[in-house]
């Protein structure tokens, strides 16, 4: 009699709890490493209405629970490998190591670190898969797997890397989802170094392994290549001893074949011995030609040599005990606290795809699946909730050499929309529907609602606030009818002239050319960004929601011929995140910038990233300056993305005249 592995929520009025299949359509907000030439192609393609054939990479920033849903149109029944390493039940698989970079004015003043804990939202997510125990992380891990056995194709492997303490319950969560009968192997990874330091007196064995599951569709075969290790040298100083005049080593192997002759293999005289060979005669003649075959005495039966520069290696079995963890010194390292081993994902990916497979991580991290992907030959998605493994994915691959053009994507507005949808299902579309959620977005805020406004729509602290909609960024045309209102409202409710803007999205010149518009009209502005956990019922009924003021750059601009040079002037960002020891320690505004790009040519469409700069582990010093040389005269929009040391951006916008 089949067994069922039931927990608390797989059920609900009899029937099966089923994941989110909400489909919505991806917005690329930045591409990089693209060509003009492949830029102004997709700029063609899409004024005219058709569908961009030539393939990105992809790097997604969302939700796994919006994004895979999302991916299945595209992609139903096409990944070839899928790798997972979901949260375990630490706490600290979205936390994060920032680091204030040296002073570059101040020799020998010290870099410090500090751990950047979980995002709201990120501590929401976790609630969302641990907060019921591990009821909730079997439902949780459930309605993922569900998604990802439609994405993967017919012969496709999954594997899941999962702490050794649950292993058992997944993989009864893995035979239900993807059938018993597509398991493959339970592997063992043995971690050179153990998770905990040795204690006298301790009560229990050292945790020194981790688990992942490897299931395959196809039950006749799919794709699998042998992996192999490389010889230990008192194997080959053991095993090989024997030397060529050349210097090859070999050892000799036996020439005979297995049960004398009764599969098939030949029965005949060689060297003076009749036996049932290998090989054919015609084979071994050539053999002998070689100087491959050696027969020590008269009589005695041929060998062969083996010589250790032919052979593969150890076949890798599943007890992998060769691959060291991402120790504190190690070149790839890149402060993630869940970073796996790029020599682990290399193993994987290269045993269960083929070059020009697609290959999918909906739990991104550190970016290890993406980089070892692009670095094989792989086509590749990725995904998280977390802005800093988005950003820290990004470096990473710029950091490789010759790395192929990929997107930068969210589901931006429309998550948004589908939210207020399902929020307010029961108010008219419409006005009636808008006014809820403006109430909903005021009341988060903590100001009043202060009706009879256009542009307006609530007071907080003397100041009037506008909520922006869900589905459209705040434009410098809303900027001028917000400022137009304040000077008529003001005064009443106690309002001054002042206001604070609430925006899911700004266009990209706003915090610049508005606030300075604002200014010379005599009203004080401040831009408040209104966060993605808003969309989340738990943050909201835990009081989790906090606004954050935009941050702002400075960029100075020459024009000489046709040439441009951008410098970074100044630069200011919320340090609401960074403790208050180290803000003191932050001495120059440049320690706050991890990341900035360039845009040569914004054509109002999508961020295209042609020109970067950024701190790395080798480099700690970011350049301040970055140059352009333009093929033709003309009027130049240019926008500057930095992105500081927490993964958040702030975007400027210049227009430059080349002559």
């Amino acid at each position: 009699m089949p067994v069922e592995l039931m927990w608390d929520g797989k059920y609900k009025d009899g029937k099966r709890v089923q994941p989110v299949r909400l489909a919505l359509p991806f917005q690329t907000i930045e591409t990089i490493n693209e060509s003009n030439q492949q830029r102004m192609q997709m700029l063609d393609m899409f004024s005219s209405g058709g569908e961009d054939t030539e393939w990105r990479n992809r790097l997604i920033w969302g939700d796994k629970k919006y994004v895979l849903p999302s991916l299945l149109e595209e992609f139903r029944g096409k990944v070839a490998l899928i790798y997972i390493d979901p949260p375990f039940a630490t706490g600290a698989d979205f936390s994060f190591t920032a680091q204030i970079p040296d002073d570059p004015d101040t020799e020998g003043n010290q870099a410090a670190n500090f751990v950047k804990q979980p995002s709201i939202l990120e501590q929401k997510a976790y609630r969302d898969t641990w907060g019921r125990g591990l009821d909730g992380f079997l439902q949780w891990f459930y309605e993922t797997a569900s998604v990802l056995k439609d994405l993967l194709a017919s012969n496709g492997g999954l594997y899941v890397h999962i702490d050794a303490n649950i292993s058992h319950y997944i993989k009864a969560v893995l035979d239900d989802v993807l059938g018993q009968q597509h398991y493959i192997n339970e592997i063992t990874w043995k971690r050179t170094t153990t998770k905990n330091d040795y204690q006298q007196g301790a009560k229990n064995w050292p945790r020194a392994r981790e688990i992942i599951l490897y299931y395959r569709l196809s039950e006749s075969g799919g794709v699998f290549n042998q992996q192999f290790s490389a010889y230990a040298d008192d194997y080959k100083e053991t095993r090989y001893k024997n030397t060529d005049p050349d210097g090859r080593q070999y050892t000799l192997s036996d020439l005979t074949a297995p049960g004398a002759g009764t599969r098939g293999h030949p029965i005949y005289e060689f060297m003076g011995v009749t036996k049932a060979w290998r090989y054919n005669k015609a084979k071994m003649e050539e053999l002998l030609a070689q100087g491959r075959i050696v027969q020590s005495a008269p009589g005695k039966v041929p060998r062969i040599k083996r010589y250790l520069d032919e052979m593969p290696g150890i076949a890798v079995t599943d007890i992998w005990d060769d691959i060291q963890p991402v120790n504190s010194m190690a070149e790839e390292r890149v402060n993630y606290p869940t970073q796996k081993p790029e020599a682990l994902l290399e193993r994987i990916i290269k045993a269960s795809s083929n070059e020009g497979d697609l290959v999918l991580d909906c739990f991104c991290g550190s970016g290890t699946t993406a980089a070892v992907a692009e670095k094989l030959g792989r086509r590749w998605i990725t995904c998280d909730l977390g802005r800093f493994a988005i950003h820290t994915t990004r470096k990473r691959l710029l950091s490789i050499e010759g790395v192929k053009p990929f997107v930068v994507q969210n589901l931006g507005k429309y998550e948004r929309q589908a939210w207020q949808a399902a929020e307010w299902e029961n108010e008219e579309v419409g006005r009636a529907r808008e006014a809820a959620y403006r109430q909903f977005i005021l009341k988060l805020y903590g100001a009043e609602e202060f009706p009879g406004g256009t542009w307006t729509h609530g007071v907080k602290a003397g100041r009037l606030v506008h909520v922006g909609a869900v589905d459209a960024p705040v434009t410098e045309g809303d900027l001028k009818a917000i400022v137009r209102e304040v000077f008529k409202r003001a005064g009443g409710a106690g309002a001054k002239a002042a206001a604070d803007v609430l925006g899911w999205d700004f266009a990209f010149e706003l915090n610049e050319t508005g606030l300075n518009m604002a200014r010379e009209a005599g009203v004080d502005i401040k831009f408040k960004k209104i966060p993605r956990e808003v969309l989340e019922k738990k943050a909201v009924d835990q009081g989790d929601i906090r606004f954050y003021e935009l941050g702002a750059v400075e960029v100075k601009s020459e024009v000489k011929a046709r040439k441009l040079t951008l410098t970074l002037e100044d630069f200011l960002m919320p340090q609401d995140d960074i403790p208050d020891e180290i803000q003191k320690g932050i001495t120059h505004w440049s320690q706050l910038v991890d990341y900035w790009a360039v845009d040569w040519d914004f054509k109002g469409d999508t961020f295209h990233n042609q020109w970067q700069a950024y701190r790395t582990k080798k480099q700690t010093k970011l350049e301040l300056k970055a140059t352009h040389t333009y093929e033709e005269r003309g009027k130049y929009t240019v926008l500057v993305k930095v992105i500081d040391i927490l993964g958040n951006d702030t975007t400027k916008t210049l227009t430059v005249e080349v002559i």
